[in-house]
């Protein structure tokens, strides 16, 4: 895992909307400064005195502002610079000077002001390839050439001159120079070889003549961007003719962004999917092609990263819990070894636990996604049909044939396994406040059996997306994205083409957040393959269909959910997206359902405000719809001022016709009938549920603590403020003797395992945000508001 400090992107605009509010005249020097007293400014005590935050030493210095003060390039002590190891923001604003001093080396820096400058030369900034944001308003020698190549050498800026630059600089970064790089190739296909034998003296020739026929021939977009093309052309042919001529090196491509990291940290080598169309020259150019920086979508070939979007707010779930809601205060911080003890005399004794290293309309056209540096392929036959990943069938009268279980009449016996603390931020030990919200299990690929699964689980919080081998407790794959905050995650399973026109399944990894992208990942091959937008907003929750397994509801803090179908993917990897209804709520979308016995017809949610149904059926010629049917509860009637009893955090199927649900602040949870409850709906817009029971829970105010349930085994399971599970066994036999007005008891509270950290004492239990089961209740999975991962395994496994 990369060691690189990470940077909150929601601070940004602010930061730089407060500093680029100054006067904004070119004042060249202050007055009565002469060159030689502003070279005695810039030493070690000034820029102390200019930094931020306040210390004794340049290492430790964040912000420094050395604008206005008549700086040409020479001007700038760059050993000294270099010093400022940590500084993430730097103003040069309002200077002289022509470009940056070479040798400039700051690794952490996020936002440079540049404006009113003389800066001629664009390229001396690649050295500062982890800039975010950038001003250069106000030099005056600038085109839009330049401003092209800035977007094409900082791999990771998202903002330009106050502006999201994100979609345009990924064209340029990708579809762009993949049109170029094929024209460049075509020129040397049509008019050159290599000589033979070849020497120094005749490749250098051959060289000069290939570079200034490409930069001849190859032309591409407006007259306005010619030196920008003529920029990226040389730099292609140089590139491609080396190729064919140099040695042939296995190198292990950048990720520096987002990675996909295996669990000693170090990223892992992508698997190439290079087709026999390609020829063995452009397999050897491909490979070192586009990546003289660290590009930022993914593709088979080429990069795992994906581009960062710019439209980022603060975290609106519980990392700012429900203002006015109590929350449970966190421990003392302590020191962190990586290994903690479990004190569980009955719970396997010996077994240590291991920490391991702004609202948008949606539009409904197309929208077509080039996810990867090669660029979509002209004549792609026809979009992939995807499997139905799921073990019901349509039969002739509409209803899906749900697999009937066989709930055992003994309740699990669950011990824990594993702690895991594998979120950390720049993967520290002392992380214990990243808050977990969502895991789920791998679906198999087995055909014999539609209902395994594997032990695969995957989890998100903070910056990154963890696979966990539940057995062995090991971290398969991470993926990090530095600035996001992944909220919610969901696995599908997709055909891909292969060579002879047949296709395999593969699973694919679903997880979005704040920033409103959902980012696609296939965790086996360790390839984050593209992303699309889905909002403008934060992503609260990712499902899909059971039943289609390439249409994905996208639910987003601008009050909507919309159904997507991300289709199949061809031998590259190139996915194409489609927006196929939008549904619109009165508040945020906390929790999806789809009924098992029509999953193509309804969608139930969970919200901030209440429990609403859609109809979901795409024979209806209507792509934007709102609530068919609002569902309340018994427990609003109880709502005041003080208490909001609306807010469902809490929904799953636990058959294929009962509910369960909870509210926050409820201190129970709901079994309740679905057929009874829509039979009820007539021509009412509200209707009451129809209970068939109440579970005791937790009397709680804590928002979004979600519960989930196994059908297989007939469980529920909620966690609490606590680091307590709540466990019921629903059995039929229970069923029969549900009574009205009465809670139910949990079968089983599994207590917070006693973790010990050497030196330190016990670790208090955490809030449990999301927990999860695969179908046979092999293991359950709990994910804390306090960066740990509890894996519970069931005994007679």
């Amino acid at each position: 895992m990369a060691d690189t400090k990470t940077h909150a992107l929601t601070s940004l605009p602010s930061k730089f909307t407060a500093r680029f509010s100054r006067e904004n005249t070119k004042q060249r020097t202050e007055p009565g400064c002469t060159r030689e007293s502003i070279m005695e400014k810039i030493t070690e005590k000034v820029l102390l005195e200019k930094g931020l935050p306040k210390a004794n030493k340049l290492e430790k210095i964040t912000s420094i502002n050395l604008s206005r003060m008549g700086l040409k390039n020479q001007d700038l002590p760059v050993a000294l610079l270099n010093k400022l190891s940590s500084l993430e923001d730097l103003d040069l604003s309002g200077n002289m000077m022509q470009k940056l001093p070479a040798r400039l080396f700051l690794p952490r820096l996020r936002l440079l002001n540049f404006s009113n400058n003389d800066l001629e030369d664009v390229t001396s900034l690649a050295a500062l390839s982890g800039l975010e944001e950038l001003r250069l308003d106000d030099n005056l020698y600038l085109t839009v050439s330049d401003e092209h190549k800035v977007m094409f050498l900082l791999p990771n800026l998202k903002f330009l001159n106050g502006k999201d630059i994100s979609a345009t600089a990924s064209h340029i970064r990708h579809v762009n120079s993949e049109i170029l790089m094929k024209r460049v190739i075509g020129v040397w296909e049509k008019n050159f070889s290599l000589p033979d034998p070849p020497s120094s003296q005749s490749l250098k020739e051959l060289e000069k003549k290939f570079v200034s026929a490409a930069c001849f021939q190859v032309k591409y977009g407006p007259s306005s961007l010619n030196d920008y093309t003529k920029w990226r052309v040389e730099m292609i042919a140089k590139e491609y003719l080396k190729s064919l001529t140099g040695p042939e090196k296995e190198e292990e491509e950048d990720m520096t962004l987002e990675t996909l990291e295996k669990e000693t940290g170090s990223p892992a080598k992508r698997k190439s999917h290079d087709t026999e169309e390609t020829s063995d020259s452009e397999k050897s150019w491909k490979k070192r092609t586009l990546n003289p920086v660290a590009t930022p979508e993914a593709s088979a070939r080429k990069s795992s990263q994906l581009t960062s979007a710019a439209s980022v707010e603060s975290s609106p779930r519980k990392s700012s819990r429900l203002q006015g809601t109590p929350q449970k205060a966190h421990p003392k911080e302590v020191s962190s070894p990586r290994c903690l003890r479990m004190k569980t005399p009955e719970a396997s004794p010996g077994k240590s636990c291991r920490l391991q290293n702004t609202p948008k309309k949606a539009n409904v056209t197309e929208v077509t996604v080039t996810p990867t540096a090669m660029g979509v392929k002209k004549n792609l036959k026809a979009q992939l049909t995807t499997p139905k990943a799921c073990s019901s069938t349509k039969a002739k009268n509409g209803i899906w044939k749900t697999t009937k279980y066989q709930v055992p009449k003994e309740p699990a016996r669950l011990q824990p396994l594993h702690v895991l603390q594998c979120h950390s931020k720049q993967d520290s030990r002392e992380d214990f406040s990243t808050q977990l919200w969502a895991c789920a299990f791998e679906p198999a690929h087995n055909n014999s059996n539609a209902d395994a699964w594997s032990q695969s689980v995957a989890t998100c919080g903070g910056e990154t997306v963890c696979v966990i081998d539940c057995e062995s407790g090991h971290v398969i794959k991470k993926y990090k994205v530095p600035g996001e905050e992944f909220f919610t995650l969901a696995w599908t399973t997709v055909l891909m083409a292969r060579e002879g026109g047949c296709a395999r399944s593969c699973s694919i990894l679903a997880a979005g957040g704040k920033r409103g992208m959902v980012k696609l990942i296939h965790p086996r091959a360790n390839l984050a393959y593209g992303e699309f937008r889905a909002s403008r907003r934060t992503i609260s929750m990712l499902r899909f269909s059971p039943c289609q397994s390439s249409f994905l509801f996208t639910g987003a803090y601008d009050n909507k959910i919309i159904m997507w179908d991300i289709g199949g993917l061809d031998r590259d990897y190139n996915f194409k997206t489609s927006q196929l209804l939008v549904l619109e709520t009165c508040s945020t979308p906390l929790q999806f359902c789809l009924p098992p016995h029509s999953p193509d017809t309804h969608l139930i949610s969970g919200c901030d405000n209440g429990l609403y149904s859609f109809d979901i059926q795409l024979s209806k010629n209507i792509q934007k719809r709102t609530v068919e049917m609002e569902i309340v509860f018994p427990v609003y009637k109880k709502s005041n001022k003080k208490k909001n009893y609306r807010t469902i955090d809490g929904l799953s199927f636990l058959t294929e016709d009962i509910i369960a649900s909870k509210s926050q602040m409820q201190g129970s949870i709901y079994l309740w009938s679905w057929s009874r409850t829509r039979a009820e709906k007539g021509r009412k817009k509200e209707v009451p549920a129809v209970i068939l029971a109440e579970l005791q829970w937790s009397n709680t105010e804590i928002p979004y603590l979600s519960l989930n349930t196994c059908p297989g085994f007939g469980y529920v399971v909620c966690g609490d403020e606590q680091g307590r599970l709540w466990t019921y066994h629903i059995t039929d036999a229970a069923k029969a003797n549900f009574k009205s007005g009465k809670a139910v008891p949990a079968t089983e509270v599994l207590g917070w395992p006693s973790l010990v950290r050497n030196g330190t004492g016990p670790i208090e239990g955490p809030s449990i945000n999301s927990v999860a089961m695969d179908p046979e209740l092999r293991y359950l999975v709990a994910l804390s508001d306090k960066n740990m991962v509890v894996i519970w395994r069931r005994e007679s496994v």
